[in-house]
């Protein structure tokens, strides 16, 4: 298991393509996952405003199966800390806090410009877009990864989708860098 730790922000939550590959990553110890009630919260409500026809249950128990297939990824406690923090964005205050609480290495995040190094480096976190994330993951892992793909692709079973549709809702959600490292390994995807 990885020590190396990394806060998804609620926009990486949100569509369901990026977080399939970002929970089923985590749950191979690649690297340990963490977020906050808040951040639920944040995604689900988003989903709900953007998509009224879903349900929330459902979305409740995609949250429920998150918390309970991904070891200590709840962080909790970190309130506190929001009102001292200084961001471009006060609402984002809470995922900062939350890093830091969490003892994360990374904010995993599809607003880069919301957390600026002069604000994260005094706490040693970092910040990347999700397609740099998944990048260095692939480089770490490759076979690792290439089974993760493998993994959530077959899930997908109403409709089913080859490799090159899977790949293609994946740049769809902004992971251009990613899905172009992987076309070369489609025969394990």
């Amino acid at each position: 298991m990885s020590n190396y730790t990394a806060l998804f922000d609620a926009n990486v939550l949100y569509p369901a393509p990026l977080r399939d590959v970002l929970l089923q990553l985590a749950v191979t110890g690649l690297f340990r996952a963490k977020w906050t009630a808040d951040i639920h919260r944040e995604w689900i409500d988003a989903l709900l405003r953007n998509q009224p026809e879903r349900e929330r249950a459902k979305l409740e128990r995609t949250r429920h199966l998150m918390d309970s297939s991904t070891r200590d990824c709840l962080v909790t406690g970190y309130e506190a800390l929001v009102p001292s923090l200084e961001l471009p964005d006060p609402d984002d205050r809470h995922v900062l806090a939350a890093a830091i609480v969490g003892r994360c290495d990374v904010i995993v995040t599809q607003n880069l410009k919301d957390f600026p190094d002069s604000a994260l480096t005094p706490y040693g976190i970092d910040v990347q877009h999700p397609d740099d994330f998944l990048c260095n993951h692939l480089n770490l892992a490759q076979g690792v990864f290439c089974a993760v793909i493998q993994e959530v692709r077959r899930r997908l079973q109403n409709p089913p989708y080859t490799i090159d549709e899977y790949l293609d809702i994946l740049t769809r959600n902004g992971l251009v860098a990613t899905t172009a490292e992987l076309r070369p390994f489609a025969d394990l995807l």
